[in-house]
């Protein structure tokens, strides 16, 4: 069984939500992401999303825009973003890692040789923003040779046959986009999220984690009631800038 698939088995028998924060490896300081990680899993994180930063993240809104201009302004690069999860992996074999992150840098890395180093540096998922599920056939072939999970976004806006075809493919879990438009943007429907994740569970038996406009934690609660995990992006980074920025670093709470 995977770390992820193993995370969500003992969640669900202790009647408990997954918690799941996403941070820019790098930001806001390179020297600081493991140490970063760690202090998230003492939160209370139960899996993590690592985002590799990249020079257009079009699904971001401005905060983690923001983080990725930091981090790569900081000089982090998919290969040193493989490095700080082997790095935590030194300390933490047990909680699972998500890289998210764009097609181009994996590209230009070489499926196979990408998916190898993943599996080396102890990477359990990848979220690849900008590939739709007809085209991954060569990077899935590779996750799957490692045993590594692909984990596919469904947003409000995908149509049924599209969804029954990404769960087909999907692995780990999915990652249901709760609002229209990017990271952090929108007002959260907590109706409509039942909706869209009472659509996704008929199709799939894997856990539906609910991201894109988790605020705080009244929306985070309020998605929780159906979801079986939150992803909270946008303003844990805020935070975490807010915090950097007044020279204290040390007060991350999940």
């Amino acid at each position: 069984m995977s770390r992820i698939a193993g995370v969500f088995d003992a969640l669900r028998q202790s009647g408990r939500k997954a918690v799941i924060p996403y941070v820019v490896a790098g930001d806001p300081d390179p020297t600081g992401t493991v140490s970063l990680l760690h202090e998230l899993v003492a939160s209370g994180a139960d899996v993590i999303e690592v985002g590799v930063p990249f020079s257009d993240p079009m699904a971001e809104g401005p905060v983690i825009q923001k983080g990725h201009e930091r981090a790569l302004a900081n000089g982090m690069t998919l290969r040193k973003v493989l490095g700080t999860v082997a790095e935590f992996r030194q300390q933490d074999a047990q909680t699972p890692i998500v890289m998210m992150g764009y097609a181009n840098p994996i590209e230009q890395f070489g499926y196979e040789a990408f998916a190898d180093a993943c599996a080396e540096a102890g990477v359990d998922g990848l979220i690849t923003v900008d590939l739709p599920p007809e085209e991954v056939e060569a990077v899935d072939a590779a996750l799957q040779a490692v045993g590594l999970d692909n984990i596919f976004l469904i947003s409000p806006t995908t149509p049924e046959h599209r969804i029954k075809m990404i769960v087909e493919r999907a692995r780990g879990f999915i990652y249901c986009v709760a609002v229209k438009g990017v990271t952090g943007s929108g007002q959260l429907d907590t109706a409509a999220v039942c909706e869209i994740v009472a659509l996704i569970r008929a199709k799939t038996v894997l856990p539906i984690a609910v991201g894109f406009g988790i605020r705080d934690a009244e929306s985070a609660r309020a998605v929780a009631t159906t979801a079986d995990a939150v992803i909270v992006g946008s303003a844990l980074i805020d935070k975490m800038q807010q915090a950097a920025a007044a020279g204290n670093t040390s007060q991350i709470q999940v």
